[in-house]
């Protein structure tokens, strides 16, 4: 003798591995994304300012270590976060802090 509910366990039973592959073929969600920090406007290159912005867009602090903005150690983890983009200038120097200011501001354009 069956009863009503067998056919439907029987479907049920019968599209649960279409259901388990459609889930394990579905994208991840994707996860927040946090705001770049905006630039400084008419921030003086080398103020303290300024460093903190980098610091931040660049989570330079992030990992626990804190360089001080500025020394040598926080110039290179810069270098190192920017990769092939990095400056060519000497780390620290004026001409390096134009160079990373205007590849952040430029990063960060609307658009990009």
């Amino acid at each position: 003798m069956q009863t009503t509910l067998e056919p439907a366990m029987r479907r049920l039973v019968a599209s649960l591995p279409l259901a388990l592959l459609l889930a394990a073929c579905s994208p991840a969600p994707t996860p927040p994304t946090t705001a770049s920090p905006s630039p400084p406007a008419n921030t003086t290159l080398g103020s303290a300012a300024w460093y903190a912005w980098v610091d931040r867009t660049l989570q330079i602090s992030e990992n626990g270590h804190d360089p001080n903005p500025g020394s040598e150690e926080w110039n290179q983890a810069v270098q190192h976060q920017l990769g092939e983009e990095a400056p060519q200038s000497k780390p620290g120097s004026p001409q390096w802090q134009q160079s990373v200011d205007s590849l952040l501001r430029t990063r960060m354009a609307p658009g990009s």
